[in-house]
């Protein structure tokens, strides 16, 4: 495994699946939006809800912010469409089976096999501005809005 990913990083590019079956590539917003990259364990559970929700509520925000919202799980494209339908997610997610990416970004797990909740900030630039790491689903939202404020 590589070396843990830090702030001032440029965020590595990586080519995954959308809700929609469309490939995304994180360099497809480079020079265009910043970017605000969350791994979240798995559609549909409580906190993964929660979450996904509260970037939804303050969609708006990050736009107004310049930023760009895309979540990352392992569940496919089917599960993900689901997902965002049923509550009317406007952002991207993304499908990341292997965990392939999870592991580009060195996102650990939470209990023993269950995936990480990691939130990556990253400029327009491609840099890492801010990483935020915890199990409190809803505070990655706060966090990355008061972080886009400041560039």
């Amino acid at each position: 495994m590589s070396r843990n990913l830090q702030i001032g990083d440029f965020a590595p590019d990586f080519v995954l699946r959308d809700q929609h079956g469309e490939v995304v590539r994180l360099s497809d917003f480079k020079n265009k939006s910043n970017v605000v990259l969350y791994f979240y364990p798995k559609d549909d559970t409580a906190g993964c809800t929660a979450e996904a929700c509260g970037f939804r509520d303050k969609y708006d925000e990050f736009r107004e912010a310049g930023a760009e919202v895309i979540g990352v799980s392992s569940d496919n494209s089917s599960s993900h469409f689901r997902f965002a339908s049923k509550f009317q997610l406007p952002f991207t997610l993304l499908s990341d089976s292997g965990a392939k990416v999870r592991k580009l970004y060195n996102v650990p797990n939470s209990f023993l096999f269950v995936p990480g909740r990691v939130t990556f900030v990253i400029d327009k630039k491609g840099v890492i501005r801010y990483i935020f790491n915890s199990r409190e689903a809803t505070k990655h939202i706060e966090e990355a809005i008061k972080v886009l404020h400041l560039f």
